[in-house]
């Protein structure tokens, strides 16, 4: 294992979307363009900045398209949002989005849950969608929610996610995001999932998204990197969760992916120390500490540092 490993891996931040919907405390827009705007200028080139589903459901994200025409990035940022149907997406294309993420479930019940569709009818409204992006020349990008195992079913069949990758390429998704949305994953299933889906669609098409509920989430990206996938979704922080699936704790911090990417030689184009300034933000933003173990430690280590360099106050001594 761990021979040969690619050269350049792309992180997506998922975490101003994906983290930020699961917050109590409302982010004010203001603060979360400085997030996005901080991330990118760590040198993160992919970040999902915001939702366009209804404010009902995510009132967190309620705010999207002020969000979406407020951040000012780099042209060589690639920014999307994610977006369950036709009237979502009109919303990301008024804001001049070029990629679109959709969604949906490997499971009937997970789907239900989270939808209110069966599988069939997800597919059915993510083509009606990836129709007319298509037509308006966008790129897509879809996550598919508990590759691996269901809260409501348990483990999931890998040949029911082969089969709804292939439905998702047939019609025309660019980009397909495979999700551990509960944490339970250990690499030798991270393994076989892959090489069922390699003989299927193409290895560059595929990207991996995991969360750190028991605490594999590194070990499955390693399975993940082994096996060719060269694409890897991570959240600032930690942050994120899934509302529909109990227990799920964050998405692996992008800080603890970063670390572990460079320390294995692995280039990413991102300042980790400009990523933690970003990390910082977000716990500022939010007023709580975040779960990501790398932004602990060097937070620690910049606030014993700063003690260090200050002075004890000069004694004073009577006549």
């Amino acid at each position: 294992m761990l021979e040969q490993l690619p050269k350049n891996v792309r992180v997506v931040e998922v975490g101003p979307r994906d983290g930020l919907q699961n917050e109590e405390k409302h982010v004010a827009t203001a603060d979360k363009v400085k997030l996005i705007e901080a991330l990118a200028a760590a040198g993160l080139k992919s970040i999902e900045i915001t939702s366009f589903v209804s404010p009902k459901w995510i009132p967190q994200l309620a705010d999207g398209l002020d969000v979406a025409r407020a951040v000012h990035l780099p042209g060589d940022v690639n920014v999307s949002a994610l977006v369950p149907n036709l009237k979502g997406y009109e919303s990301a294309k008024e804001a001049g989005l070029k990629q679109i993420a959709l969604f949906m479930s490997a499971s009937e019940s997970h789907s239900k849950k989270n939808i209110n569709k069966s599988i069939p009818e997800a597919l059915q409204t993510l083509g009606e969608v990836a129709h007319q992006a298509k037509l308006d020349g966008k790129t897509i990008r879809c996550y598919i929610s508990v590759v691996f195992e269901c809260p409501y079913e348990g483990a999931v069949d890998p040949r029911q996610v082969v089969r709804i990758v292939k439905e998702l390429v047939a019609m025309g998704v660019d980009e397909i995001s495979l999700g551990d949305t509960i944490g339970a994953a250990t690499p030798n299933q991270v393994i076989a999932l892959l090489k069922l889906l390699k003989a299927e669609v193409p290895l560059n098409k595929l990207a991996l998204h995991f969360h750190d509920t028991r605490g594999t989430a590194l070990a499955n990206v390693l399975a993940g990197l082994d096996a060719g996938v060269t694409i890897f979704d991570s959240s600032l922080g930690g942050l994120g969760g899934c509302p529909y699936a109990p227990g799920a704790a964050g998405n692996l911090a992008t800080e603890d992916l970063v670390y572990m990417l460079h320390g294995l030689g692995i280039k990413t184009g991102i300042d980790l120390e400009k990523l933690v300034d970003a990390g910082h933000l977000a716990e500022q933003i939010l007023g709580k500490e975040l779960p990501g173990r790398y932004l602990k430690a060097c937070l620690a280590g910049r606030a014993k540092q700063a003690q260090k360099l200050v002075k004890p106050a000069a004694q004073v001594t009577g006549a």
